[in-house]
């Protein structure tokens, strides 16, 4: 399981270090993708072909699953882990996270996500702010 925030800088070959907590778990090569939010997701191997099934068996007939799929895995890339414990971040993908330098890596239960460190902080403040709100919904979950 992954937890923790853990702060972090790209460098301008596009290469991030992956905490070192994460990285047993993600093993050698992962998937990172666009997330929702504006963050990337990151998941091992094991976990993206449990997404994965799961995203195929949306109706192919509906316009939003075809959609969702589209948007999930056509930026989908396999991430290796250096000796260094870096990887290295596709260009599109740092632009679609508006990631430039500074990032926040957290560990969300089955995944990673990577965040712009600006855009965590603002989004972070805002899911503060309706916390009690958001805790009192997910009563439905049984939580």
């Amino acid at each position: 399981m992954f937890m923790g925030e853990y702060r972090h800088n790209v460098d301008t070959k596009g290469r991030l270090i992956v905490p070192a907590k994460f990285r047993e778990d993600l093993g050698e090569v992962f998937v990172l993708t666009r997330g929702l939010d504006q963050c990337l997701f990151g998941y091992p191997m094991s976990e993206w072909k449990i997404i994965e099934e799961k995203i195929k068996s949306l109706p192919l007939t509906k316009k939003d699953a075809r959609a969702f799929a589209r948007f999930f895995f056509s930026g989908a890339t396999e991430c290796e882990i250096d000796k260094q414990g870096r990887i290295n971040i596709p260009t599109t993908l740092l632009q679609y996270g508006k990631i430039e330098k500074e990032c926040v890596v957290l560990g969300v239960s089955n995944r990673i996500e990577i965040w712009d460190k600006e855009i965590w902080e603002n989004y972070f403040t805002e899911s503060e702010e309706s916390f009690a709100d958001i805790a009192e919904n997910m009563i439905d979950f049984d939580l």
